[in-house]
């Protein structure tokens, strides 16, 4: 038996899904690690996962290596006293995780190995000595650092150098808004402030399955518009499109590029999530890469192009390293459903127009439902996935999508606010 710690701080939808992957793997002793108790943690769990559980810890900080040693520690004695693997597909999880690994003797990711794909300035150091393309960037650590680059770099964006995708960054188009920020938050050699170009062109993504330091499979996505914009307007519609062939020139200088970043990054098993972009003279950067899988249900839209279950795929390659790459066979896509202004839903607009038009296309669909609270992330209150052989018919879809569904919220007095 293959004993796996799954390390989840809370029981989150998306964590329980990759969770239930893992739990499910044959000749396997299971436990996890978490925030919350066992028997809330128990709650959560689906019924057939909850006797495939036969270890559980809980910890404080699981974001804190001696708590999370300590964890493990514990549900290694429940499960006859070994780890063969410790998974985890938080960001702010993948150093302690590796942290942890390294003491304890568990083979996959080290600390050095997480800090480069962790500490996104560290990363683009890397993945400029290797020769490779990234945006420009400035990890200042004091006012005058962060002016002078903003001098030759207009517009930029500002982001902690820990940060996840487009969270917590910010475009800064002239030296005003900058000198705002940095008054507030002076950057310091304790609290840098990572800089970088703004990358005009397009955003897409890359998502790799590496298997004993082999990338073995890559998937390319788009974002409309970008998750830059999603953020910074929080009523938009936003769509990720998956086109069904990935194989032409178009795509080349990402597919020579990714692979060499991963190499760099020193990638061994498991699955990435690299965001890129194609600036609009065609040449290409790379924005970051996470060691983990990626989210806003695209390793749901992976799966529905090739055909495969990609949760179980990500579990089998970080457990056991293999995996054997399928054909992808459809376009797939997902719309966002985003509200715009204040309180629950209290209408969708549209639903039954697009069932008519879409219906067949409609692999999974979460439709916001009245009452439902406003969403606190950049996903929205609901999403619709489609899928398709022929791309064209995907991306024509999706733009109907966020064109005719209107989510609408409103306040217990009566008042509406809708997009």
């Amino acid at each position: 038996m293959t004993a796996v710690i799954f390390v989840a701080p809370y029981g989150l939808d998306s964590t329980m899904r990759f969770l239930s992957a893992a739990a499910s793997l044959p000749d396997v002793d299971f436990g996890v690690v978490s925030h919350e108790s066992a028997e809330s943690f128990t709650q959560k769990l689906p019924p057939e996962d909850r006797p495939r559980v036969t270890g559980y810890a809980q910890v404080a900080d699981a974001l804190d290596p001696d708590h999370l040693e300590a964890g493990v520690r514990e549900v290694s004695g429940q499960l006859g006293g070994r780890v063969d693997a410790l998974l985890g597909i938080l960001e702010p999880l993948q150093e302690s995780l590796a942290i942890v690994r390294e003491r304890l003797g568990i083979r996959g990711m080290d600390a050095e190995e997480a800090h480069r794909f962790r500490d996104k300035a560290h990363m683009k150091d890397v993945l400029r000595a290797n020769g490779l393309p990234c945006a420009r960037h400035c990890l200042a650590t004091s006012p005058a650092e962060a002016m002078a680059f903003a001098a030759e770099q207009l517009p930029l964006v500002a982001k902690p150098p820990a940060g996840a995708g487009a969270i917590d960054t910010f475009r800064i188009d002239e030296p005003g808004q900058l000198e705002s920020w940095i008054a507030a938050a002076p950057p310091s050699p304790e609290r840098p402030l990572l800089l970088e170009e703004f990358v005009q062109g397009r955003e897409y993504s890359f998502d790799s399955i590496s298997a004993g330091g082999e990338h073995v499979f890559h998937s390319i996505s788009s974002y409309a518009p970008t998750p830059l914009m999603v953020m910074e307007t929080p009523w938009i519609q936003w769509t990720v499109l998956l086109p069904r062939s990935i194989d032409g020139p178009e795509f080349e200088a990402i597919r020579t590029a990714g692979s060499a970043a991963l190499t760099a990054l020193g990638m061994t098993s498991g699955m990435t999530h690299m965001e890129w972009f194609r600036r609009d003279d065609g040449s290409i950067a790379i924005s970051e890469v996470a060691a983990r899988p990626p989210g806003a249900q695209i390793t749901s839209l992976i799966s529905y192009a090739h055909d495969i279950d990609f949760y179980r795929a990500w579990a089998e390659v970080s457990v056991f390293e293999r995996f054997d790459p399928p054909e992808r066979l459809y376009a797939t896509g997902a719309a966002y459903l985003r509200g715009q202004g204040d309180g629950p839903v209290v209408g969708v607009d549209g639903i039954e127009e697009i069932q008519n038009e879409l219906g067949d296309l409609v692999v999974e669909a979460r439709i916001p439902q009245v009452g439902q609270p406003k969403a606190s992330g950049y996903e929205g209150e609901g999403y619709v996935i489609l899928r398709h052989p022929e791309t064209s018919v995907v991306a024509d879809g999706l733009e109907r999508i966020v064109s005719k569904l209107r989510v609408h919220l409103g306040h217990a007095d009566g008042r509406e606010d809708g997009s």
